[in-house]
């Protein structure tokens, strides 16, 4: 069928399972025609084509709330709500959203780009539901990668103790982002293996019912029989314990094994709990032999071979490479160094350090709460803790930051990798809030590099920091490809360093928006303005001794980060310069405004938002202007 010309999913209703089965290798050929020009969420998508029709067919959306935890898995949902047409500017400025948008469709009802909310949000629409006396099903799809975050447990412990009517559909394909670790995860395969317990179970109830009934001592004898056979057939029944009925294991593949189970979660009073086993990447070879998670999330790639559309000429490293890479050789030295990730190992580019010091690498699953702590917990018997952490996942970690790392001020290292705009995921991993939520924690030392170079430096300096917690926050992509010094060497905690000399006005900046910088001061020399330029690496604490000389000179300053300006480094400025006295000093302040950024490609966004070398231009001519007519008076 033409995919392009579907509205809604009331055509699902009529069509046999055959039709479905075409329709379904449609949707994968779909996608994988277009991912491969857009990039995206490939092996997540083609691993959830059955499970997302089924759901569709068996349930009425919008009305019944089906929900998709991690939202990458949402394209297919998307296809079928109407908006395959769209898929040309996936996760592209202005285009369509590679995550579930409520703006974009009556039938993303939920929005999320980090795991293990979808069972509070159920609980939540669950309970509103029952107190407006409404008929409706919620219906959480959550991945077995999403259900070792804490959030999910609490969520599952609740609605097991309500027994609200919920059908949870756990979507096990063995993988996150990488292969998935942890107790829980051996539970769910154990499971795998027993797919005949609901069967016997029901067979069982069936021959007991057709047992006299001699009392209440023939009833508790069946109970237990039940019982033995549970703890047998499946061992340590999970989710039947915290209060579900469990489904399954059922393939997520098979549409009549879905219809039928899940036509009998609908009848089912209480939490269903229906475990659907999927392979992800289904249907387009590379994917399905994806074993470390290379396929989860990717750029362009070639159709016929599956290899990546790779930059004609040679890059630079990435960043995540340059900081992982100088802890692995600085462990090499130092068996105190250990690495934590909360199921990032692939895209922090930890792979080289497991591989040479497994015992020294934990990958603790989607559990950065833990993560943080486990941390803080090294640090105390004198390790040297790398906790490798996205910026937008480290948010789910701060109280962890503050009161167990900060608070006890312990010697924890905290690589904040993808920090500022990160482009196509969009306003759910923009990394531009770690500044304003890390600055104002007592103990924490906040810093960020110029370049790559100045990044291994940087690294060596916090692993041979013994005064308690300091992070260095690096950005997405590749560095500038500078020369990389043979030995490492320690920089002075707080100090900056003055790149051009100026004396109309000064810019303070860091990292990926010091060459905005650099190119907006050399424009403006041309127009007989001296502009200093100051690499503020030191976003806490700050060079105070460089920073007086400049308000004690009276020099105007415009502050300008990839960061949002409400609590950021830009602020600390103004802070200082109040506390000091300094209350007629002239500054400015440029960054992230006080909004969510959408997806796009950063430029794009950049411009959007104003943060630019023409605005800098701009902004810091009329303070140098300023500085001028102030020195002929």
């Amino acid at each position: 069928m033409d995919l392009l010309s579907i509205k809604d999913p009331s055509f699902l209703k009529g069509m046999s399972n055959q039709e479905l089965e075409a329709l379904s290798q449609e949707i994968r050929e779909f996608l994988i025609e277009k991912l491969s020009v857009t990039g995206g969420h490939i092996g997540p998508n083609l691993g959830v084509v059955e499970l997302t029709i089924a759901l569709h067919k068996c349930f009425d959306s919008p009305k019944d709330k089906l929900i998709w935890d991690v939202g990458h898995q949402s394209y297919v949902h998307k296809i079928l709500t109407g908006r395959a047409c769209e898929f040309d500017t996936l996760r592209k400025f202005k285009g369509l959203c590679g995550f579930p948008k409520r703006v974009e469709s009556e039938h993303d009802v939920w929005e999320t780009g980090h795991s293990s909310t979808s069972l509070s949000a159920a609980m939540g629409m669950a309970i509103a539901r029952d107190l407006k006396k409404e008929k409706s099903f919620v219906v959480p799809v959550i991945g077995d990668g999403a259900l070792t975050g804490g959030m999910a447990l609490e969520a599952l412990n609740h609605i097991g103790h309500e027994k609200k009517d919920m059908i949870v559909v756990l979507n096990d394909n063995e993988m996150s982002i990488a292969p998935n670790v942890g107790a829980l995860h051996n539970i769910l395969g154990q499971l795998r293996t027993a797919g005949k317990y609901q069967w016997v179970k029901d067979e069982l109830e069936v021959l007991l019912k057709k047992v006299p009934a001699v009392g209440g001592k023939l009833a508790a004898t069946a109970e237990r029989i039940k019982d033995s056979l549970k703890y047998l057939v499946v061992s340590g029944m999970f989710f039947e314990e915290l209060g579900f009925t469990y489904l399954g294991p059922i393939d997520g593949h098979n549409f009549e094994n879905l219809f039928e189970n899940l036509q009998y979660a609908k009848k089912t009073e209480g939490p269903v709990l229906l475990h659907v086993i999927t392979k992800k990447g289904k249907g387009f070879r590379p994917a399905e032999s994806d074993k470390i998670g290379t396929w989860h999330g990717t750029g362009p790639y070639k159709m016929d071979t599956g290899a990546f559309v790779k930059p004609t000429k040679k890059q630079p490293p990435a960043w995540s490479s340059v900081v992982s890479e100088t802890v692995r050789k600085l462990a090499r030295k130092d068996e105190r160094i250990v690495a934590i990730t909360p199921a990032m190992p692939v895209g922090s580019k930890l792979e080289g350090f497991a591989g040479e010091f497994p015992d020294r690498m934990f990958d603790v699953g989607i559990a950065e709460q833990h993560a943080a702590t486990v941390a803080a917990g090294l640090a105390t018997q004198n390790m040297k803790p790398f906790l490798a952490i996205y910026s937008t996942f480290l948010q789910r970690a701060y109280d962890q930051v503050l009161h167990d790392i900060c608070r006890q001020n312990l010697n924890v290292f905290i690589g904040i990798d993808r920090a500022g705009l990160v482009g196509a995921d969009g306003e759910t991993h923009q990394g531009v809030f770690d500044i304003a939520f890390l600055r104002h924690i007592p103990n924490m030392v906040l810093m960020m590099p110029k370049d790559e170079n100045e990044g291994q430096h940087m690294v060596y300096t916090a692993l041979n920091y013994n005064d308690g917690p300091i992070a260095m926050r690096f950005p997405r992509g590749n560095g500038l490809g500078v020369e990389m010094d043979e030995e490492f060497h320690n920089i002075p905690i707080g100090t900056w360093e003055t790149l051009k000399e100026g004396t109309d006005a000064a810019i303070l900046t860091f990292g990926t928006t010091i060459p905005m910088a650099m190119d907006a001061a050399k424009n403006l020399e041309k127009q007989g303005f001296s502009i200093k330029v100051i690499n503020a690496r030191f976003i806490k604490p700050m060079d105070e001794t460089m920073l007086t000389a400049l308000l004690e000179k009276n020099i105007p300053i415009l502050t300008l980060e990839e960061a949002i300006l409400q609590g950021g480094f830009g602020s600390a400025i103004l802070e200082y310069a109040q506390s000091q006295g300094y209350h007629h000093a002239i500054i400015d302040r440029m960054g992230i405004p006080d909004k969510f950024i959408e997806h796009g490609d950063v430029d794009s966004l950049l411009e959007e938002i104003g943060l630019t070398t023409e605005e800098v231009i701009k902004r810091t001519s009329v303070l140098a202007k300023a500085r001028k007519k102030q020195q002929r008076a």
